[in-house]
């Protein structure tokens, strides 16, 4: 197979966080005395917003009708506690320039436009990147093929000739095998089960010195 293009996937696969998510969700919650909620439902709730601005309509769909906290408060609340906590992979824009020698590469990360935009921004990266893609400013977010297509279209290669890298066994690696790329998956401790259908997998902390060879043997 040849290989003309690698798309990557952003939280939890480039980039973490210091504090499990669920800690940041109940800091921003504490922050603005708005109810507890838990990370399950959010992330629920999410999966049903990601074609938006921001993370207001999930934080709507998830505050009590008695609340009288804004969702936009606790929106910015989030959006902080996150941006807060969130931590780079280190050597990444020396991977993507190593990568950009060979390849065309691209970003696609499901989420709002606001919040996934603000971590692009924050984390420096986008001049390393031919294309950037938040699902926010498309119809559907991740592991619809209309994502994935979305990518290789501003790529301008296949999905066949396309690699995708990722963490989560729906949304990154079944999502990007239906629409025809090849697909590593990154794995970390506590972190989701292999996928079976991933054509490669790599250990997210070697993930920026053995990317380059396993795509090369791919």
């Amino acid at each position: 197979m040849r290989v003309n293009a690698v798309g990557f996937d952003l939280d939890d696969t480039l980039a973490v966080t210091d504090r499990p998510r669920a800690t940041l969700l109940s800091d921003a919650t504490d922050a603005v005395s708005a109810p507890s909620l838990s990370r399950d439902d959010y992330l629920d709730a999410h999966s049903r917003h990601l074609a938006t601005e921001t993370r207001e309509p999930i934080f709507d769909d998830l505050l009590p009708e008695e609340s009288d906290i804004p969702s936009e408060r606790l929106t910015e609340a989030y959006r902080n506690a996150i941006l807060d906590a969130l931590t780079p992979l280190t050597g990444v824009p020396s991977l993507l320039d190593t990568l950009r020698q060979h390849y065309r590469v691209g970003l696609l990360t499901n989420g709002p436009v606001v919040a996934q935009r603000g971590k692009i921004a924050q984390l420096g990266w986008e001049p390393y990147f031919n294309t950037t893609i938040v699902t926010g400013e498309l119809e559907a977010g991740k592991p619809d093929r209309r994502a994935f297509e979305a990518l290789c279209t501003e790529l301008d290669v296949p999905a066949e000739e396309t690699v995708y890298v990722g963490d989560d066994p729906e949304m990154d690696i079944r999502g990007a095998s239906d629409t025809g790329m090849t697909t590593v998956q990154v794995l970390y401790p506590d972190g989701p089960e292999p996928e079976p259908v991933a054509d490669a997998y790599i250990d997210r902390d070697e993930l920026v010195l053995g990317l380059p060879d396993l795509l090369s043997s791919l």
